[in-house]
């Protein structure tokens, strides 16, 4: 017999990581494995692994120090290069302010145990990161509540998010926070400074506090520049009162590595979550092998840059196939992604037609694409195709993308 709380939280496997990890243990090669799964529905930047892997196998020197306790809301040397790196272009990040933890899920799971009592939400616009239904109320018993867009929008704005809350709160709802991806996940669009200001002022005079989730900060290709939440916000809203999540996850193509940082100048909020931190921790060696990666100034610099221009060449090699397939689909400016326009092959306009189109995908097709129902988007026919991976993958999905819906500019023409 377990708790109530056990029964709770065993709700499945969140659908991004369990069609990933099908996928991955059937993978497609050309040559090995040519009926294998071809996989664009995992947000992995694999255009890197060649910068990567000549600092992380190098030889290094392991001291004692490398495998005893540390403080467990991250070293002193790790949080002050963390610090530098996420200053770059904007205000001075102090090191204290920084809690390092396993991963970007385990710091939105802390910021919203910290912010929340079980049963208060937090407002989120749609569509959004489908994963943040477990990461920020899995353990915190908190709710999310949905900011749909304006017809014909792609995201809600501070208005859209004034009038939810109100509506919620009117019905009974205690709502904390607002939670942003930025840039925007799974929709690759940069939230321009203007708009994160008004983001901040209706978190202002509706008494939120603001959660960013910017782990896709430094993989902006075109487009604006990146502007942090951070620095738009701190003028309408209480600096206090802005946390931002980021990870080695996107930005330096270390997901396995599982770290990731909140960055709180709240008092309270850091005490609360360095305590629970102690059940997040990163290992000792881990944070030296990060912190001697961004001491590399020269390194990281090059980087980024190199990382940007293949993110770049990534999306427009598979735009072009889209293109080429008749496929539509929104230009991204930002991240690893395509939000595709599958509406034209539902056989109708609704849930259940766009579920049975992605088993569809992924059972004839064997391609790992995820659906808009995962992302909560609110017209049903969305998909999510990631493009960082090795380009003869993204043509063969698209390949058997168009194999699949059939002869796409005349036997399923597009609604």
């Amino acid at each position: 017999m377990v708790s109530q709380q056990a029964t709770r939280l065993v709700a499945g496997t969140p659908a991004i990581a369990a069609a990933h990890f099908v996928a991955e243990a059937d993978p497609y090669d050309s040559m090995s494995n040519p009926d294998g799964y071809v996989n664009v529905g995992t947000a992995e930047n694999r255009l890197v692994w060649d910068m990567l892997g000549p600092r992380l196998c190098a030889a290094r020197a392991v001291t004692a120090a490398d495998v005893r306790y540390a403080p467990l809301h991250g070293t002193v040397a790790l949080r002050s290069q963390v610090a530098r790196f996420l200053a770059r272009g904007g205000a001075p990040i102090d090191p204290e302010d920084l809690v390092v933890v396993s991963g970007a899920t385990a710091a939105l799971d802390i910021i919203a145990s910290v912010l929340c009592d079980p049963g208060e939400a937090l407002a989120v616009p749609v569509p959004y990161y489908g994963a943040l239904d477990t990461d920020l109320t899995g353990r915190s018993g908190a709710r999310l509540v949905p900011v749909p867009p304006l017809a014909g929008a792609p995201l809600p704005d501070a208005a859209a998010v004034v009038d939810t809350v109100r509506r919620a709160r009117s019905a009974g709802t205690t709502v904390r926070a607002l939670v942003l991806t930025s840039p925007h996940n799974p929709l690759g669009l940069i939230y321009r400074e203007t708009e994160l200001r008004a983001f901040a002022s209706a978190c202002a005079a509706l008494d939120l506090d603001l959660i960013a989730d910017e782990v896709y900060a430094h993989c902006a290709f075109a487009g604006p520049a990146f502007v942090s939440a951070r620095d738009a916000a701190s003028g309408p809203l209480d600096p206090q009162r802005v946390h931002v999540v980021w990870g080695f996850a996107k930005d330096l193509g270390l997901p396995g590595l599982k770290v990731g940082v909140l960055h709180t100048r709240q008092p309270q909020v850091r005490v609360a979550a360095r305590e629970l931190a102690y059940f997040a921790p990163v290992s000792t060696d881990t944070q030296w092998l990060l912190t001697e990666l961004l001491a590399a100034d020269d390194w990281t610099v090059q980087f980024l840059t190199t990382s940007r221009n293949r993110l770049a060449a990534s999306y427009a090699a598979a735009a072009g196939h889209l293109t080429a397939a008749g496929v539509p689909f929104r230009p991204a400016e930002a991240g690893f992604s395509i939000w595709t326009d599958l509406r034209g092959w539902l056989d109708a306009a609704s849930p259940e037609a766009e579920r049975l189109l992605w088993q569809r995908l992924f059972r004839s097709g064997r391609i790992n694409l995820l659906p808009g129902a995962v992302f909560h988007h609110p017209e049903p026919g969305w998909f999510r195709l990631c493009h960082t991976t090795d380009p003869a993958t993204v043509a063969e999905a698209v390949a058997r993308l168009r194999h699949v819906l059939g002869d796409s500019t005349t036997a399923f023409p597009p609604r």
